[in-house]
């Protein structure tokens, strides 16, 4: 096979005739860099013949061109570099090469490989890459990529086929267009307008002829509806307005609004304040029709927990943007009180009395009862035997016998009573000693944790306790009194919260706290005695943040002495005559708060779930543990808490799919035996990780 080309004939026209018949590649590649003068580089995988033919003579640009188009055909590229020097490489790999970045000034012609970088306005760069790389040779030199980031498409290929492709973009990102249009309204309220507007378009299933319909958006404060689309849907939506913008056919207007979150009764009063300062306001004015301006009538209805509203349609709409914005749902404040009380106290005591029969003793009560209460209450207690007594002398002489008397313990067991720890008696011929000896060791640890959920500025109150009874006031019955009474009063005593939550912008939360902890100390000669630790005070906190209230931490020392004086100072000795009793109390009492805002009722479903669990588990706990000698008595326990029905529509769809996807995975591993031999390998390995673990 031969390969020939007819040199110019002309030379001033640079012109070019090409005939190529069964030529082998390469040298097609060096007749045409020679004649373009033209340094050509060829990749070593460029091998085949051609067979073309030109019946025109040819330029040198369509000379060029013609070259393209010829290494087209047959698989290759071109990449220009620079110094005049060109590539010839695989259609495929042209796409990595440092191919041209074209631009709208210089695309590119035919068959040049070039890169375009589209930015896009209306539509999403990455909907719209997959629909061209359909109309690209992507299996070659084409590529389309998209980069979300900076919402642009960057295409690699054929100038023409580039080029076709970048005008596609700009007419589909054309169609996509949309404007904001702003409608103001004479007559009707924006809101109204716009819930006709969704209502019709939900019907008509959300589409309209030529795409998406626009977007509507009631501004209340300028009674205007905003309008976002493309030109098209947005005339049809903005000349449905302009037809539903119509005066009433009467003057008065009378509306029946439903409450969702406020009370209408509350409400009521506000709204009607408002209402005549509305009035007082429009009073100067005339209406459209020359008449007077009406008074607005506002009323409840507290079965419905709605408003009639009775007021001129301009009226109606600014009183309904005050319903609007009062009529919301109040977030809720959950507060949580923690009282934590940690007390500790040592006593010790020891003493020694003494007494004699001649009546000298030494009696020290700072550890309990004297040896002269004790030596009291034993001699009342002792027996007294059986004896006789006789009156008068000879034969008048009358005898009577005693029997046998026990004694009387009771101010012995007075004194016995006073006693703590040890006390020993001793007893030496006409000497006697009680010996008093204690040691006490007193712990307590005190919790407690009230909560109270409130909605937001309302006050709630939480106490758990008991009522006492106090004596406040008697009248006896002597001097003649026909009409004695005594009179008593109740008071609380326990775990008293009071709370007023008030939540600001954000996060933080003003709390008005009045917390009370109160016990019955015990009973005096009078009546009884409280202890009582309460704080009032006002603080500001964050959601969820722990701060501290206020707190007491006291430590106390007492030692008491009593002795005989010089006696009772002699070393060692010197405890036979003295008693000493030493004692130390220390108290740690702190009062914490909690304040959680709960805003929705996911948050309010999570800390109830957790609550709710928490004393399910307590339950089932002492279920499993049994009734002590009553073991087939049934435990009450709580049902289980089904969370799932009362989460929002789109959060159980996600938990659906998610177990409907964690149960194909294992429907799949149970029947492909690849992800079951998988599966039993990691269950090995989990194995024999748990078994290093146990040996270490």
């Amino acid at each position: 096979m031969g390969a020939s080309l007819l040199a110019p004939q002309l030379a001033w026209s640079e012109q070019y005739a090409a005939n190529f018949k069964g030529t082998d590649i390469q040298e097609f590649i060096n007749i045409v860099g020679k004649n373009l003068q033209r340094t050509i580089i060829v990749d070593p995988t460029v091998r085949g013949k051609i067979n073309v033919r030109s019946y025109d003579l040819l330029d040198d640009e369509q000379y060029y061109q013609f070259f393209l188009n010829v290494l087209q055909v047959y698989g290759y590229a071109v990449v220009e570099m620079d110094n005049n020097i060109i590539k010839v490489i695989k259609d495929k790999d042209a796409k990595t090469a440092s191919i041209r970045v074209a631009d709208d000034d210089a695309p590119g012609v035919g068959d040049e490989m070039v890169t375009r970088i589209v930015a896009l306005y209306n539509t999403e760069a990455k909907q719209l890459a997959p629909l061209l790389r359909q109309l690209n040779d992507n299996a070659g030199g084409g590529n389309v990529v998209n980069y979300d980031p900076a919402n642009v498409l960057m295409i690699s290929g054929r100038a023409a086929v580039v080029n076709k492709l970048v005008e596609i973009v700009r007419r589909v990102d054309k169609q996509g267009d949309t404007e904001v249009q702003v409608i103001p309204l004479k007559f009707a309220s924006a809101g109204e307008i716009v819930r006709i507007i969704e209502t019709l378009n939900r019907v008509t299933g959300n589409k309209s002829r030529s795409g998406q319909v626009p977007k509507v958006v009631a501004d209340e404060r300028m009674n205007a509806v905003i309008v976002s689309g493309d030109e098209k849907g947005r005339q049809r939506v903005v000349e449905l307005i302009k037809k539903l913008d119509a005066e009433q056919a009467s003057t008065g207007n009378t509306k029946v609004r439903y409450l969702k979150y406020a009370n209408a009764e509350d409400l009521v009063e506000v709204l009607m304040g408002f209402a005549d300062h509305l009035s007082s306001d429009q009073d100067g004015g005339k209406s459209s029709g020359g008449k007077r301006r009406k008074d607005i009538n506002i009323m409840a209805h507290a079965e419905t927990n709605a408003l009639v509203i009775t007021a001129q349609p301009d009226q109606m709409r600014t009183i309904d943007s005050v319903i609007n914005q009062l009529d919301i749902r109040r977030a809720q404040v959950l507060v949580e009180a923690i009282i934590v009380e940690v007390a500790e106290g040592d006593d010790v005591g020891f003493g020694i009395q003494w007494a004699t029969a001649a009546g000298g003793m030494t009696q020290f009560n700072n550890l309990g009862p004297t040896i002269g209460e004790v030596g009291a209450g034993v001699w009342l207690a002792q027996d007294q035997k059986a004896s006789q007594t006789c009156t008068g002398s000879g034969d008048t002489q009358t005898c009577t016998k005693n029997p046998d008397t026990p004694g009387d313990i009771t101010i012995l067991a007075q004194a016995l009573g006073k006693i703590n720890g040890m006390a020993w008696g001793v007893a030496m011929g006409d000497f006697g000693a009680l010996i008093q000896a204690i040691s006490s060791d007193t712990r307590s640890n005190i919790l407690a944790t009230p909560s109270i959920t409130t909605l937001d500025n309302q006050e709630a109150t939480f106490i758990v306790g008991d009522e006492v009874p106090i004596l406040t006031g008697s009248q006896s019955s002597s001097n003649g009194n026909s009409n004695p009474f005594t009179t008593v009063e109740r008071r609380e005593v326990g775990v008293k919260l009071k709370v007023i939550p008030q939540i600001n912008e954000g996060t933080s939360v003003k709390l008005t706290i009045e917390q009370e902890v109160s016990g019955i100390n015990g009973k005096t000669s009078v009546d009884v005695t409280f202890a009582t630790r309460r704080l009032t005070t006002t603080v500001m906190v964050d959601s969820g943040q722990i701060v501290v209230l206020g707190g007491l931490i006291s430590e106390e020392v007492q030692e008491s002495v009593q002795k005989v004086p010089f006696l009772g100072d002699l070393p060692i000795i010197g405890h036979l005559f003295r008693s000493s009793s030493s004692s130390k109390k220390k108290k740690n009492l702190m009062i914490f708060i909690k304040a959680t805002i709960i805003r929705d009722g996911i948050i309010m479903e999570g800390i109830a779930g957790r609550k709710y669990n928490y004393f399910r588990a307590l339950q089932l706990e002492q279920q499993q543990r049994g009734i002590n000698l009553m073991p087939n008595t049934n435990v009450p326990i709580l049902e289980e808490w089904n969370q799932s029905e009362y989460l929002p529509p789109e959060v159980r769809d996600i938990l659906e799919r998610y177990k409907e996807g964690k149960g194909l995975e294992t429907r799949m591993r149970e029947t492909d035996p690849a992800l079951k031999s998988i599966s039993e390998s990691k269950e090995k390995d989990k194995s024999l990780d748990t078994e290093d673990h146990a040996d270490e």
